[in-house]
């Protein structure tokens, strides 16, 4: 049981501030933009569940399958990162109304269930950053015996659970939050996200390009 709160307690809290549930909250709520509330909240459950899963897989056999398709680390921190870095590019570059103010474009539901993977999944819930320390952490839990090695795994996996609800409540509320801050204040702050979000993308590329160059021979 202690070896199960543990990793519990790892992957909780190693994971909580790469998915950034309150800004990844605001950059799915620009994507998503105006729909109604009961597609909102269809989409946040979907988003979650998703996100769950997408963990899951690479906390169970992440490292099999990038060593199945023959791609390390580094690689997967390079192209993710551009991938970040491209969409906050993309959310800083958003066209602005007359007064000055980006406003949230109406979306259409089916067009929306198309975006639940990608990119409201990954890389905005769980971006490549994401996919290094589940990988990295699901390595260390099967660093023991069969036993300690299935408690450590379960423990990762109601960590990513846990997760997967903090993200619900997350997006569930998101606009609710927001409906209480003025719309300028709220364009602010989500170009204030989009620029981190940038930054961070750049971030995670620049690693994994360095990881790359070292590994190159003189």
């Amino acid at each position: 049981m202690l070896l199960i709160l543990k990793f519990f307690a790892l992957t909780y809290s190693a994971l909580l501030p790469v998915i950034n549930p309150i800004g990844s909250a605001l950059m799915f709520l620009t994507i998503v933009g105006s729909v109604p509330a009961e597609q909102f909240r269809y989409l946040a459950r979907k988003v979650a569940i998703s996100m769950v899963l997408f963990l899951l897989v690479f906390e169970v056999a992440g490292a099999a399958l990038l060593k199945f398709f023959g791609i390390s680390l580094p690689v997967v921190q390079l192209a993710g990162g551009v991938v970040l870095a491209a969409m906050g590019w993309r959310m800083l570059d958003q066209d602005q109304g007359a007064n000055g103010q980006s406003t949230p474009p109406v979306r259409d539901i089916a067009t929306l269930d198309q975006e639940i993977f990608f990119p409201l999944t990954f890389p905005i819930s769980a971006g490549p950053a994401c996919i290094v320390v589940t990988l990295t952490l699901s390595a260390h839990a099967s660093r023991h015996d069969l036993f300690s090695n299935v408690l450590g795994h379960v423990g990762m996996a109601l960590g990513i659970v846990a997760l997967g609800v903090t993200i619900w409540l997350c997006y569930l509320y998101a606009s609710r939050i927001t409906q209480k801050i003025a719309r300028t204040t709220i364009q602010g702050i989500l170009r204030v996200v989009a620029f981190v979000l940038l930054c961070i993308g750049v971030q995670i590329a620049s690693n994994g390009l360095e990881a790359i160059v070292k590994a190159v021979p003189k």
